[in-house]
Order: C-alpha cells, then sequence, then structure tokens
C-alpha cells in the first residue's frame, strides 16, 4: 500500500491522530477508487468531502451542464462554471482542494450497455441520481460487479441514506438486502414529483450528501456500524433522524431465491441521464 508523503502526512494530521483512522486507515483512502454517479445536489458534498478526506481515485459521471439554477445546492459548481460540463467544473474544485486526488471523468450518460464496465473499476459506488431508472441501474450493476454501493435519495425537505451490498451475507448467513427488497419496482413514471416541480431545500442536500460521503469512508475503512442493511430517514422540518431495519425479500427480482433478473437488460440502453439535479 503506498505511503504517505510529507504533504499527505501534515494534510490529513487531524486523520492520522485520530484512532479508528491512523496511518493505515489513510492509506487505505489513498488506495481507494470511488465512483460517484452525478456531480448535482448529492454528488457535490460526496466529491467534496472524499476528496478532502484523501480518497486517491474519485470517478465522476454525469452528461449535463451546470446552469444557474443547480447552485443554490450544487455546491462543487461556482457561477463561472454555468455552461460547462458538470465533470470539468467538479474536477477543477476537487484539484483546487487536494491535488493529490486522482479524477477520472466520464461525461457520458450511465446505461445498461457501459454501467457494469464502468462500475467494475471502482471499489465503492456513491449513487448521487435524481431518477428511478438511473437509481434501479446502479444498484443492479453494483450487484452483478459484486461493488457496494453508498445509496442516498432526496426529497424537498427530506433524505436516505443506506449501504446496499447484496453479494455479500449478514453473520445468520441471509444476505444483505438490495434496493429491490425496499421496493422491488420503481414506481410508475410520473407518480413521483421531481425537484423541479417541488424544489428542495439546499442544505438538505449537504446534510444528505455529507451522509453518504461519511458512510463511504466508513466502508473503505471498515469501521463503525455499516447502514448495510438499515434506512437512514432525515426528515429537516421536524429535526429528526430515524432508522428502519431493512431485511432480505426471497421475492424480490434481483437476488430473491427465484430471481428473474440475471443481467442489465430489462434496463433501456438510453436510461436517463446520472445527472442528479436535485
Amino acid at each position: 500500500m503506498a505511503k504517505l508523503t510529507v504533504d499527505e502526512a501534515e494534510r490529513y494530521k487531524r486523520h492520522l491522530v485520530l484512532r479508528d483512522v491512523g496511518a493505515p486507515g489513510q492509506q487505505k483512502l489513498k488506495a481507494a477508487r470511488v465512483l460517484v454517479i452525478g456531480a448535482g445536489g448529492l454528488g457535490s458534498p460526496v466529491l467534496l468531502y472524499l476528496a478532502a478526506a484523501g480518497v486517491g481515485t474519485l470517478g465522476i459521471i454525469d452528461n449535463d451542464t451546470v446552469s444557474i439554477d443547480n447552485l443554490q445546492r450544487q455546491v462543487v459548481h461556482t457561477t463561472a462554471a454555468a455552461g460547462h460540463l458538470k465533470v470539468q467544473s467538479a474536477a477543477e474544485t476537487i484539484r483546487q482542494i487536494n491535488p493529490h486526488v486522482t479524477i477520472e471523468t466520464f461525461p457520458e450518460r450511465l446505461t445498461a450497455s457501459n454501467a457494469i464496465e464502468i462500475i467494475s473499476r471502482f471499489d465503492i459506488v456513491a449513487d448521487g441520481s435524481d431518477n428511478f431508472a438511473t437509481r434501479y441501474l446502479v444498484s443492479d450493476a453494483c450487484y452483478f460487479a459484486k461493488k457496494p454501493l453508498a445509496y442516498a435519495a432526496l426529497g424537498a425537505l427530506d433524505g436516505y441514506v443506506s449501504i446496499f451490498k447484496p453479494h455479500e451475507t449478514r453473520a445468520d448467513g441471509a444476505p444483505y438486502p438490495t434496493l429491490r427488497c425496499l421496493f422491488p419496482e420503481a414506481p410508475p413514471a410520473g407518480l413521483v414529483a421531481n425537484c423541479s416541480e417541488v424544489g428542495v431545500l439546499g442544505p438538505v442536500a449537504g446534510v444528505i450528501g455529507t451522509l453518504q460521503a461519511t458512510e463511504t469512508v466508513k466502508e473503505i475503512l471498515g469501521i463503525g456500524d455499516s447502514l448495510a442493511g438499515r434506512l437512514l430517514i432525515y426528515d429537516a422540518l421536524a429535526s429528526r433522524f430515524d432508522t428502519i431495519e431493512i431485511s432480505w425479500d426471497e421475492q424480490n427480482p434481483l437476488t430473491g431465491t427465484n430471481a428473474t433478473l440475471k443481467d442489465l437488460s430489462s434496463h433501456s440502453a438510453t436510461a436517463n441521464p446520472a445527472c442528479a439535479a436535485e
């Protein structure tokens, strides 16, 4: 495992004195490769904190460009970046934060045809997408690629965070749940309003994205209690966090005892762009 440079040791000194991280943990972070789906409302804080924490390689996939109305919550971008590709804008900000981070950009849509190939290059995936089609595609692809998924979803004034790693098993031998254990199928199109219709409170995206980044770092370091098998729910108006248990559903179509999903062929090759425009 690569040793830390003198500059890195200075940069990460608050991690190095932290009992749960230390030099071995910081070296794990330096060696880690994390793919962030979307450089938007959720992806912004995820990218900022993973870069600052010293994650060695960050992949960013997003085919969208920065618009002025993004800036209220997508804090990885600046006013000067309006009109630029989000992956380029995010990469420039990350380089300013931490020049030790290697950045791999994918200015394209995540689709059924490229998802496995891209995701397989990384150790863990943080999904910041804003549409059900991409969320299910990412979740299914992570299962087939055997990669843990740091999942988050954002509402107008609430949010949700979990870890999905259904390719692994619990102590009792049962698989960890997947997104399809929580919701077997995506809701019909138009049933759930998107953020462009109902709005979103900017700081809520920061809260949820920061939690998502924290869970990603915990998975890399192997510390604490994972959110695998649990869903963390944040209600901003009530200033309340709740956690519910998620069990493996033996009837779910992806990992159930009679699973019908064997590959990504059920996903449209032109899945919605992973633009995370919350």
